[in-house]
């Protein structure tokens, strides 16, 4: 995360609009079971999550970690008066659950106010966190997919395959937040 706290002064003078995607390039299976991302954001972004004691924390933290003053209080002061400490950036998705094919964008994030163009990016690395969630619902599908080949195969019903994989992963992951995260 240290180099986005820079970003700020690394866009050239004048930008007043970020706009990134989000995809999967490619991997072990063609498509992508877009998941995760409600989660992150429910959790970590909605409402007011800026406050004057965050940023001052995250001013001396910075000042420490790069021997220099860096942070960008000021764009963060202004998003804490000029919009309550709620981050002003819009982000589109494809629907949770979606099969999407591999390369196509899953989802969009830009910023709404020109004055802070630098805060689109600012949360790529806790956004990128929902390659998890799709991970194992990719993995989940495509082990499905086998089943129901199978079944198709050896029985005369799919009935029964929304009950052929059962997840018991809680017991192996670090923590009860993976546990959530996971489908």
């Amino acid at each position: 995360m240290s180099w986005q706290v820079t970003h700020h002064m690394q866009y050239p003078k004048g930008t007043t609009k970020i706009y990134s995607y989000f995809e999967s390039r490619g991997g072990k299976y063609p498509e992508t079971v877009f998941f995760g991302l409600q989660y992150i954001l429910k959790r970590w972004l909605v409402g007011s999550v800026v406050t004057k004691e965050m940023i001052q924390e995250a001013k001396e933290f910075y000042n420490l970690h790069f021997g220099e003053d860096v942070f960008n209080e000021e764009g963060w002061t202004y998003i804490l008066k000029k919009h309550g400490g709620r981050i002003p950036i819009k982000i589109r998705a494809v629907p949770e659950g979606t099969v999407v094919p591999v390369k196509n964008v899953l989802f969009t994030v830009e910023n709404t106010d020109p004055e802070v163009p630098w805060i689109t990016n600012y949360f790529e690395t806790l956004l990128v966190q929902v390659w998890y969630p799709m991970t194992v619902a990719t993995n989940s599908r495509a082990q499905k997919e086998v089943i129901a080949n199978n079944m198709t195969e050896t029985s005369d019903t799919l009935e029964k395959l929304p009950f052929m994989l059962h997840d018991f992963g809680f017991r192996g992951v670090t923590s009860v937040e993976v546990s959530i995260c996971k489908t």
